[in-house]
């Protein structure tokens, strides 16, 4: 059997086919396209009829030349959302979370509810663009929009509810708005109450591998397809890339690597306590009744912004170009820490890397080469940092890491963190979140058993590359230096 997953990142966005034949699942992309977001006056937003648009594309090219799916899956990124009026029609379109809107506004929240308090209900680490922060924001500059709307939606709720009609608010991603409260397995009313935000916005709460309706006749007249059903997945993107993660061990640590890059483990209880607080560390909502102890990395976005900056002066580089020129630059001459706010966003990033080396009292990159391998091994220390800090929250002691996403694709940056955290790194798939998203479906519909089995399917089905540790001691030497320069000791 065939199921199609949507799998929206925050730079592009792909449909992939899924089969599943006995014990391997074979994946065909089937659309890919850019997530462009668009900037209008002072405003940062999610072009979403756009992505919606492409979305019917990839349906549309399934016709005559592939087998049907037997079910659709949507997995996006997190904390950003629509509102709907009482018509069902989308009031604005919705807010990036590296717009401005939400600037000053986490303190101003902290006026009213302490952190103390908003962490023992909700589990989540503080953000500056958390959706309770956003929402927190319309309240107080634009309160008509909240008495107008009728409903709440995450970007994959909202997408799900133009193909089906259907509206649902789906658990992995309702957990990262911090208005979620996982002791009373519910939206917080206290919290919504206190921020004046309307109860009624929001939905009950569905778990991943729900039925959320089918194709409504809108779409299939315009499509000329049958009512193909829809699930919601784990529609957080790195809940759907944990699923995918093809661990044997019940106790594994994970790197979703991409734009953003999120560490952790699983377990079967969030972790919330005064030390996870003070480490900002969150416990978003996994499948199956689990949840993700993990912390939110920069990651690889600062390339990427470096990449567009070179890019808008006339200089193009390939990624393989940038990573050829890390690797003949001098080594450990330059750290960041990935995580500090100037970094967060869009713009001249190159530049924003050499303020940060000046102020340190570092040497500032003065090459491309010299500033992309800074990122690169700023990124590989912050993983053993962030990796340690999971040892200590879970109580674990793990064997290796394992990474999974785009990211993988830069096998430097895979051997640079073997080398930073003096464990194996366990590199694949590459497409963990898509597989993930397949894997939810495949269960719901008996196809596989549990989460479990379909690991073990994902093992067998994908290359999983092992990157061996090297050069310990000077990795180590190096690490003492990166803490002393980034306050992380």
């Amino acid at each position: 059997m065939s199921v199609l997953a949507f799998d929206l990142g925050a730079s592009s966005g792909r449909a992939m086919l899924g089969q599943l034949n006995s014990r391997t699942i074979g994946v065909e992309e089937i659309h890919r396209f850019p997530n462009d977001p668009v900037r209008i006056g002072d405003r940062f937003q999610w072009d979403i009829l756009r992505i919606y648009h492409e979305m019917k594309q990839g349906l549309l090219k399934l016709k005559g030349k592939h087998p049907l799916p037997s079910s659709i899956g949507i997995d996006t990124w997190a904390v950003d959302f629509g509102l709907l009026d009482r018509g069902g029609e989308l009031l604005l379109n919705p807010y990036h979370y590296r717009d401005t809107h939400t600037d000053g506004v986490m303190e101003q929240v902290f006026r009213e509810l302490t952190p103390g308090e908003i962490f023992d209900r909700t589990g989540i680490q503080f953000l500056s663009f958390n959706t309770m922060y956003q929402l927190a924001s319309l309240q107080r500059k634009k309160p008509y929009l909240l008495q107008e709307a009728e409903r709440f939606l995450m970007i994959p709720d909202l997408l799900r509810y133009f193909l089906t009609g259907e509206m649902a608010n789906e658990f992995t991603n309702a957990t990262t708005t911090q208005l979620y409260n996982p002791h009373l397995a519910s939206w917080d009313d206290h919290l919504l109450k206190s921020l004046k935000i309307p109860r009624g916005l929001f939905h009950p709460v569905v778990q991943p591998g729900t039925h959320i309706g089918g194709l409504r006749p809108a779409v299939t007249e315009e499509l000329g397809l049958p009512s193909i059903p829809l699930y919601a997945v784990a529609e957080h993107d790195t809940a759907s890339a944990v699923v995918a993660v093809p661990a044997l061990e019940r106790s594994f640590a994970y790197l979703s690597c991409g734009t953003w890059s999120l560490m952790g483990t699983e377990v079967d209880q969030p972790v919330i306590h005064e030390r996870a607080r003070e480490l900002n560390f969150t416990n978003e909502g996994g499948a199956y009744g689990t949840y993700r102890l993990l912390k939110n990395i920069m990651g690889l976005w600062i390339l990427q912004e470096c990449q567009r900056t070179w890019e808008r002066e006339g200089m193009s580089y390939s990624y393989p170009e940038l990573v050829h020129m890390a690797e003949t630059a001098p080594a450990f001459a330059c750290f960041i820490d990935p995580d500090d706010s100037m970094f967060l966003p869009a713009g001249d990033m190159p530049k924003r890397v050499r303020e940060y080396a000046a102020r340190t009292n570092q040497g500032v990159p003065q090459n491309e080469g010299a500033l992309v391998r800074c990122i690169m091994e700023s990124l590989a220390m912050q993983y053993r940092y962030v990796l340690e800090l999971t040892e200590e929250l879970s109580g674990r002691k793990f064997q290796g890491l394992h990474m999974v996403g785009g990211g993988i694709h830069n096998e430097t940056l895979c051997q640079w963190t073997a080398n930073a955290i003096g464990k194996p790194v366990w590199a694949g798939p590459a497409e963990g979140s898509a597989i993930g998203n397949m894997a939810v479906q495949f269960i719901a519909q008996g196809e596989l058993s549990d989460i479990w089995e379909a690991r073990a399917v994902i093992r067998e089905s994908f290359p999983v590359k092992t990157y061996e540790p090297q050069d310990a001691p000077l990795w180590e030497e190096a690490y003492g230096v990166f803490g002393q320069w980034t306050g992380k000791r």
